[in-house]
This record gives C-alpha cells, sequence and structure tokens, in this order.
C-alpha cells in the first residue's frame, strides 16, 4: 500500500488536464480545506474531489471486495467512506461547492467520452447545484455484496 500515490494519480490528471484545456484554472491539493480537495477553483467557490471507485467503495463494477483479510479492508474502506462525507459537510458548512468525479466516468467500459467529462463539470460549475457526482453509465445506486 506504500506504492499507492495520493497525488498525480491517472484519473486525476485527466480532469487536470480537461480543465486546463478548457481554460479552467485552479489550485492542487489545499491542505487548509476539510479533505484536502484534489482541485479547487476559487473563482466558482468550488472543490473537485476525483475519487478512486475501489478506495472510496463505490458502487460500480470497478470495486470488487477483496477476498483476502476482509475485515482490514472492510473497516478501511469504510472509514474512507465516513471521512469523505464529513469532509464534504465541512466544505458545505464553510460555504464551498463540492464535485466528485469518480474513476469508472474516465476508465473501463463504462467510462464517458472527454467531451462529455468537461462539458458535465463546465455545467456543473456554472450552475448553482451545491453538490455534484459524475459516474460511469453503469453506476448502481444499490449496494454491492458486504455492503
Amino acid at each position: 500500500m506504500s506504492r499507492i500515490r495520493a497525488k498525480d494519480t491517472k484519473p486525476e490528471m485527466v480532469v487536470r488536464r480537461l480543465l486546463h484545456g478548457a481554460g479552467f484554472r485552479y489550485r492542487l491539493n489545499d491542505r487548509r480545506l476539510p479533505g484536502t480537495p484534489d482541485l479547487v477553483l476559487p473563482k466558482y467557490r468550488a472543490v473537485i474531489f476525483i475519487h478512486g471507485c475501489f478506495w472510496h467503495r463505490h458502487h460500480c463494477p470497478l470495486f470488487h471486495w477483496p477476498k483476502s483479510r476482509q475485515e482490514f479492508w472492510v473497516a478501511k474502506l469504510t472509514r474512507n467512506v465516513e471521512r469523505d462525507q464529513e469532509a464534504s459537510k465541512q466544505l458545505l458548512e464553510a460555504g464551498w461547492r463540492v464535485l466528485t468525479v469518480w474513476e469508472c466516468a474516465l476508465r473501463g467500459q463504462g467510462r464517458l467520452p472527454s467531451d462529455v467529462v468537461i462539458d458535465q463539470i463546465r455545467i456543473w460549475l456554472a450552475g448553482a447545484q451545491v453538490t455534484g457526482d459524475l459516474r460511469s453509465q453503469y453506476y448502481s445506486p444499490e449496494p454491492l455484496d458486504n455492503d
């Protein structure tokens, strides 16, 4: 697990390239904000988290419970989800808008085309919604096994 990166992941780099190419400017991993958001767009008072489907227990085809050490993984991944919720709540209370871009929207069979990803982010930034999710077309609102 020491090789798992917290910053500059492939999904994060995809979103950063798309946003920068569309003319958006942002700050990276601002530690002053709860949850250290991956991208901060102060002009829009918005933050973007780019979550890996496994590490943040997303209900999509990219998430599967590990077969070994299940107690460890259930506790670890459940705590990650709780931490995400706490950070989002604190950011919303502080007046920030929160968008979560899921890894499954950027890779795998259900990935969205790049132009759709940037259009959805652009629409969300220009809109009034305080929260948003960008995910694969194969997202399942039903919990997966062990969830």
